[in-house]
């Protein structure tokens, strides 16, 4: 495997402050089942958008840098060497970078065919498989 892996930039669609970039670790190495990425969000911007999964597990350990994480209705100052679980049923939650350096972090969880995403703030959901 190489060292470096391309990094992938996304804009979540019905956020217009989500700016992150993605390295598919678990996609390099031939992982199917479970997914690992390195997410990188730059000072003033956000992960993707509050939600939870209904029907897969995720998880986040921060590496440097830090964050605020939003898990249901609780704010939580996130650092190096936090570590945070999504089970089911799951916690609505969010990561945003509101400090002056990159916010990274490993997240991860199962790659199942369908997943459905609830976006309660919106009161909407998405399929995903």
């Amino acid at each position: 495997m190489s060292n470096a892996i391309d990094a992938f930039e996304f804009h979540h669609p019905l956020n217009p402050n989500s700016e992150i970039y993605l390295r598919f670790l678990g996609r390099a190495v031939g992982l199917k089942r479970i997914g690992v990425t390195i997410a990188r969000v730059p000072p003033g911007k956000e992960s993707f958008i509050y939600h939870a999964h209904q029907n897969e597990e995720e998880w986040v350990y921060i590496l440097s840098g830090r964050g605020m994480a939003e898990i249901g209705d609780r704010e939580y100052e996130v650092e190096p060497g936090d570590f945070m679980g999504f089970g089911l049923p799951q916690q609505p939650h969010h990561l945003r970078n509101p400090f002056n350096e990159d916010l990274v972090y490993l997240m991860g969880g199962e790659a199942g065919r369908l997943d459905v995403s609830v976006f309660p703030r919106l009161g909407k959901q998405g399929d995903w498989g």
